[in-house]
Parts: C-alpha cells; structure tokens; sequence
C-alpha cells in the first residue's frame, strides 16, 4: 500500500490552503492523500474535517482521499503519524495561534520532530500554486543536505521545473590567512565553494538528467541568499540535522529563520 500523503488540518484559512497545495502535490506524486485532525475535545471536528474535505476534492477529484480525527495534542499527533507518511503538510498558522505570530507552533514543533518531510504552506497564491517554474534548494558543506537534494530533484522531475541549488559561505573568523587575501581567495585556498556545490549535485543530477539546475554561490549570510533567492521560487528546500542523542531534529537559527519568513511553501527536510 502506498503511503499517504498526511495535512494537518484545524478549520483555519491557512490549513485550507495547505490541504489545496497537498491535493496538488498528491496527484504530482501519485499518492493518497489523508487529512488529521487532532485537538482535544474538539465538538467541531466533523465540520473542521468535512470542509478539508471538499477543498481536497475540488482540487484533485480522483486523489484516494481518508481522513481521521484524534482527540490528542496536536504537534504529537502529527509526528507520530509523520513515522509513515510520504510527508506532512501543514499550514503556516492556526487557529489557536496568537495574532501577530509569523509562524504557528504547531508547525514549528512539528518541522522541528518528525522524521518525514514537512511543508509548512507560505506565502501568495502565485507561490502556493506554482507559477514560478523554480524551486529553490540550500546546499550545506558536507553531507546535511543530501536526503534535501534528493527530495528536491524529485519535486523538480515531477513538476518539470528548475531547480535552483544555493551555497552560501563566509570565511571563517579570526582564522590564519597569508595576508592580502580576500575572504573569497582565502577561501578558494581551503576548498572552492563553487566545488563543494558540485559535488553536492553531482549524484542526485546523474540520476535526474532532465533536470535544469542552475547554481548559486553566494559569499554572506545563508538566511539572506535562500530568501532572496525563494521570492521567485514555487517551492524552498531544506535540510535538517538530527541531534546526536537525542530524538527529533535540530533545526538551527537558518531553518528557524526561514519557517518563519520564507514566501513561499517550505519543505523542511531530515537527514536520513
């Protein structure tokens, strides 16, 4: 049996939307899609799940579509459902967020623990429906951003689209260099950024040869490059490192950053 593709959904706007984006990517992928509620003592789920419902239908008719409702804490509900699922789509706040909050904590604490992917659902309706044709990935100095890679090479061969792969990197502080050196020739000394970007890409382009990739190597911040580089992307792609000894992911001040501002969907993706 195929596993499902997995939205949170409460009642809000924002999870509608993201139940309209999965509808799309369910039938992208060729999976079914399966709608969780979960809130203690909710009188209202029928209702909540009835109109996740029909936004899915409307949107992919023929998608196998299921839904379920736990009376449970939410966050928790869905990471354990995340254990077997092809990814978990959330939307950017809910109904029970404060006002002003850039991103819900549902989402927050769901992006930081499962071990699937999770897309948190940002941004206009020209991001959320792919009129782009970009999608835009980061790529770290060594192997943290490998499963991302895959994943986004796999977006991009479904969606027929460009993958735009990002490195940024900055010259370490206070570290030695023969003086007169630039923080980009220091750095070129060690080991070329645009290298460390080509041998990220060079499996995950070998095994999607239709794939159009153009790359970015960016000397600064990498929070500033993936925005700037995401305002004209369909979809931004993320790595994510698991804690050494403990469970969950550790999604660090980038990441953080990003579910917090990116305009567009992100895809918060864990190192396997």
């Amino acid at each position: 049996m195929t596993i499902p593709l997995v939205v949170g959904v409460d009642g809000s706007e924002a999870s509608l939307d993201a139940v309209h984006w999965a509808a799309d990517e369910a039938v992208r992928h060729g999976v079914p899609l399966h709608l969780l509620h979960a809130a203690a003592g909710d009188r209202e789920a029928s209702d909540v799940i009835g109109g996740a419902s029909e936004r899915a239908r409307q949107g992919a008719p023929t998608v196998p579509l299921s839904s379920e409702v736990l009376h449970e804490e939410a966050a928790s509900a869905l990471v354990e459902k995340g254990r077997n699922a092809f990814a978990l789509v959330l939307g950017s706040k809910g109904l029970g967020d404060l006002a002003g909050m850039l991103l819900g904590s549902v989402s927050l604490a769901v992006a930081a623990h499962a071990d699937c992917p999770v897309v948190v659902v940002r941004g206009g309706v020209e991001h959320r429906d792919s009129r782009f044709g970009n999608i835009v990935v980061g790529v770290e100095d060594g192997e943290g951003s490998g499963t991302a890679l895959q994943f986004a090479f796999r977006e991009a061969h479904v969606r027929r689209c460009r993958l735009v792969a990002v490195h940024a990197w900055s010259a370490t502080i206070g570290s030695p260099a023969p003086a007169g050196l630039s923080g980009f020739a220091l750095q070129a000394v060690r080991r070329p950024p645009a290298q460390v970007l080509a041998e990220a890409l060079r499996d995950p382009a070998e095994r999607h040869p239709d794939v159009p990739v153009r790359r970015v190597v960016v000397e600064g911040p990498a929070r500033r490059a993936l925005l700037e580089s995401a305002s004209s992307a369909d979809l931004l792609v993320v790595g994510a490192r698991r804690r050494h000894g403990h469970i969950g992911l550790q999604l660090g001040l980038v990441n953080h950053a990003l579910l917090h501002h990116a305009p567009c969907p992100i895809a918060v993706v864990p190192q396997i």
